[in-house]
């Protein structure tokens, strides 16, 4: 384990595992928004290649390139039929279904044909050119998955995707396939409310404590309308104790409701008014111009949102006519009306299905960019009948915050701060079977049965087991959803196909006929609604029951010998104890420890040591011991019956799984998908490479022939070396307009060397006249240095040096073979004329400094890490006059205040010469 790492620690904890980065993916309808956790980067928004924190869910394909983000935005303007937008409302869909047939007049610039297996729709931009939603997506998650790993510096696989909660089965089972064909690893897909909600939840941990709170988060994006309630509070878990708790109370949804049939209104009136202006134009037959119009009214909606009133205007919108005209936000509101009124929709739903009312609900919080018209939040307020709206979200990037915490926290690399987080499926999901039933009358009909397997609203993950008791022979069930009653029309035709699977069991009778002798506890299927909200089947089973005979177990040998013999053995203790038999038990002891032979086996040993009187007693207790079992056993079963043992057998049964929904696609299906992404890849990479090296031949060619007319080129070059150097740079440009347009990227790049090693010497030249100033200077700083240094060395009294001889004129030498290099290396060089290849080389002199600075360090550090030699005890005053010769008191006290004049007398001489 690498070490941890804390950061927010009011939020969470990570400890590394492997240097590994996990991300999501925000799937919006018009924008996605990437996050990603890295060691040492907690949570972040990923900044796209444009340095913005959303990238347009936008794909330009052209015959030999692809864009993505603001690059393919702005070629929806100029070449629309190739720029797609807004497909994830195919995926998962047939091509009969009204969201195909809205698709088309939203979008009529495309044309979408029908897959013939799957009934689906594909997206046809030539012939050769033809690619499913599922492809499209994988194209858009490959390209975010790019941008990931070049803001974390390191390779990402792992990821979490949000969905919109409305996405059934099969629009699920499509996101995953097209993550699959991305080589992505799905850690889930989580519905964006739910990703909401826990950001929320998360950033607010402190506050969530065991009283319910109850929040309802209402999201406008591009392209629909999500209303949720949500209950936060702290439960107890088994393993990590009391933690914070989320749970999805209810949902409702307007799957068109949102910011995008608001642009199409205010560019349909935008028409109007242009066609008014022109009436000789009509806008409407020119793609291009109405992608402007779209775009513009896109931006219309934006500033209506802060001003009253704003001018629309678009240079050259249709033959360089030019198009302007005023729009206040109340033409705007008029032309939104029935939409204003479709607000309260999705939240009379989610009170619906969470059984609740709007007093029960604390606070209503915006999510979505769309939230930001005033007339929705003024729609909305009316609607929930609260004071105020909350706003104390980002309501851009929740999704993807809260998504990425999900990733790491479903990634073996992070460890997070538990958050419980309770999803619901919002449509329920039935069993249908059909079996023979008699009648009254003896006479057989069929009955059509249905059980619930998930209720509507009902908390995921889990498991569930539906039983058939009346089977013996192979049948068949289906899987659908349930009661859908809470759709309106629109949305049940949207929805698709209500039925899921139908389940063939194969083997279900010859499982009957082997097990004859068997209780049949019926067929059981296994289900399993994972943690992305997909539906499986695990396995079916054939369980049977038989009893089995309870026998007596007979007595083993070594309890009965024990039960016996116990008795004896103590007595043996307690006359080892007391004294008697002490040889008999050191042999006894003996043979147990040494042949670890177990005592019981010899049961004479005891008999032949035990006292006759205490044998007959003990015989006699064993008798009454004997009596009172058999009395006290007698009663025990009187009281418990023995309860027959069970023995289970389990049979697998073959399944055969028919998809009625959106058929999934087969595994050449997929590998050819693959495939083609691939090839797309490698052809981006390759184009990439190219126009990378066709630029830099392109800028050698320009930057050289600039060079060859500055002085200092002028200077080390001859008038031929420059002539023909400015030959081949000409060559190669008419080269580059001729015949550069088709060149390989190999030939670009063999071009490019060519030159280089034309302009070799030349730039050598250059290159070392520059380095000799800064290089010389270094030296001969170094050298005076040196100079000094070995001058103070050899100062140093011999009683205090600490340098050999050998060590100071290596450094001497050193230094004089430095100076006598450099004195004749300068010479032979000024004798050279500028235009020949140097003596004097920058990296010679740098080998010079080296060496020089290296004998200077190491007589630095020994002195440096040099003990200082123990200085000469000083022999104190007392103990000289101790140790001087006895003289008379008066001729000792005139001596010492004459040496002490001396004394001083000579230092003043000393000072006066100094």
């Amino acid at each position: 384990m690498a070490n941890k790492i804390q950061r927010s620690s009011h939020i969470y904890s990570f400890c590394i595992a492997d240097a590994l980065a996990v991300m999501s993916v925000d799937l919006g309808s018009e924008s996605m928004k990437i996050a990603i956790v890295k060691p040492g980067v907690p949570m972040e928004i990923v900044l796209n290649k444009e340095s913005q924190r959303k990238t347009p869910v936008t794909v330009a394909l052209k015959e030999n390139e692809r864009l993505f983000g603001d690059s393919a935005m702005g070629m929806s303007i100029k070449n629309p039929k190739i720029a797609l937008r807004y497909f994830q409302d195919l995926l998962g869909k047939h091509i009969d279904n009204p969201q195909v047939t809205l698709y088309r007049w939203r979008f009529p610039q495309h044309e979408l044909v029908k897959d013939e297996r799957r009934q689906t729709v594909i997206f046809k931009l030539s012939h050769e050119m033809q690619y499913s939603p599922e492809e499209i997506l994988a194209m858009v998650l490959n390209y975010s998955r790019g941008l990931a790993e070049e803001f974390a510096e390191q390779p990402v696989k792992d990821a979490v995707i949000t969905v919109p909660v409305y996405f059934n089965q099969a629009e699920r089972r499509a996101v995953l396939h097209a993550a699959q064909m991305a080589d992505l690893k799905v850690l889930q897909l989580i519905n964006d409310n739910t990703a909401v909600a826990l950001n929320y939840g998360v950033f607010r941990r402190k506050d969530i404590n065991a009283t319910v709170q109850n929040i309802m988060f209402y999201d406008m994006g591009a392209g629909n309308t999500v209303c949720t309630i949500v209950t936060y509070q702290t439960v107890k878990t088994k393993d990590s104790g009391t933690q914070p708790q989320l749970q999805i109370r209810g949902v409702g949804f307007d799957r068109t409701l949102g910011g995008l049939e608001m642009e199409y209104r205010l560019r349909d009136y935008l028409v109007k008014l242009f066609n008014k202006q022109q009436p000789s134009k009509d806008v409407r037959q020119n793609l291009r111009a109405m992608a402007k119009l779209l775009k513009e009214a896109n931006r219309l909606k934006t500033i209506l949102s802060a001003n009253a009133d704003h001018v629309a205007q678009i240079e050259g919108l249709l033959d360089d006519v030019d198009f302007k005209a005023k729009v206040s936000r109340q033409e705007f509101e008029d032309l939104c009306s029935d939409l204003f009124q479709r607000v309260p929709g999705p939240v009379l739903q989610a009170l619906s299905s969470a059984e609740m009312n709007l007093d029960e609900i604390d606070q209503v919080i915006l999510v979505g960019g769309a939230t930001r018209v005033p007339k929705v939040q003024e729609v909305l307020l009316k609607a929930v009948d609260k004071d105020e709206l909350g706003k104390n979200i980002n309501a851009d990037e929740a999704a993807a915050m809260g998504a990425v915490y999900q990733a790491a926290a479903l990634s073996k690399a992070f460890k997070v701060k538990p958050f419980i987080v309770r999803d619901a499926a919002i449509f329920p999901i039935q069993v249908e079977f059909t079996r023979e039933v008699e009648e009254e009358d003896k006479s057989k009909s069929l009955k059509h049965n249905k059980r619930i397997l998930f209720q509507r609203m009902a908390p995921y993950p889990q498991r569930k087991v539906i039983t058939f008791n009346r089977y013996t022979d192979d049948f068949e069930f289906c899987v659908n959803y349930g009661d859908l009653a809470f759709l309106s029309q629109d949305d049940l035709q949207a929805f698709g196909s209500l039925n899921l699977t139908t389940v063939k069991l194969r083997g279900v009778g010859d499982s009957f006929r082997k097990h004859l002798d068997y209780e049949s506890k019926g067929i059981k299927a296994h289900f399993n609604m994972d943690e992305s909200g997909v539906l499986s089947l695990d396995r079916v089973e054939s369980v049977f029951e038989t009893v089995v005979e309870d026998k007596p177990e007979e007595e083993s040998t070594l309890t009965s010998k024990y039960t016996v013999l116990l008795p004896k053995y103590i007595w043996v203790l307690k006359s080892t104890l007391s004294g008697s038999c002490v040889p008999l038990f050191k042999i006894f002891v003996a043979s147990v420890m040494v042949l670890q032979i177990d005592l019981f086996i010899y049961p004479g040993v005891a008999s032949l040591t035990q006292d006759p009187k205490e044998k007959e007693e003990s015989g006699k207790e064993e008798e009454m011991s004997k009596s009172r079992g058999d009395s006290t056993d007698t009663k025990m079963e009187e009281k418990k019956p023995k309860v027959p043992k069970k023995q289970k057998l389990v049979d697998e049964i073959s399944v055969e799984l028919d998809v009625r929904d959106v058929l999934d696609l087969l595994e050449e299906e997929l590998k050819s998908s693959v495939k083609k992404l691939q090839d797309l890849t490698v052809r981006d990479l390759e184009k990439q490479e190219r126009e990378k090296s066709a630029n830099s031949l392109e800028a050698f060619i320009f930057e050289t022939q600039d060079k060859l007319y500055q002085e200092e080129y002028q200077f080390v070059s001859t008038e031929e070396q420059r002539e023909e150097i400015s030959r081949k740079l000409s060559e190669a440009s008419n080269w580059m307009e001729e015949e550069g347009y088709r060149a390989t990227t190999k030939e670009l790049k063999e071009k490019l060397s060519e030159l280089k090693k034309l302009c070799r010497s030349l730039f050598f030249r250059v290159e070392e006249r520059r380095k000799w100033p800064d290089r010389l200077n270094a030296l001969e700083n170094l050298l005076n240095h040196s100079t000094i240094f070995l001058k103070g060395a050899r100062m140093i009294p011999e009683a205090d040096q600490i340098f050999t001889e050998v060590e100071l004129s290596t450094l001497e030498k050193a230094i004089s073979e430095t100076v006598t290099w450099k004195n004749e290396t300068l010479a032979e060089q000024n004798k050279l004329p500028p235009t020949e290849k140097p003596t004097l080389l920058s990296k010679d002199i740098e080998l010079k400094i080296a060496a020089l600075d290296r004998e200077v360090q190491y007589l630095l550090n020994k002195a440096k890490f040099a003990k200082p030699r123990p200085k000469k005890e000083r022999i104190p005053q007392k103990l000289i006059q101790a140790r001087m010769p006895q003289l008379p008191p008066t001729a000792r006290r005139l001596s010492l205040p004459r040496r002490r004049k001396e004394k001083v007398r000579h230092t003043q001489d000393r000072q006066v010469l100094l």
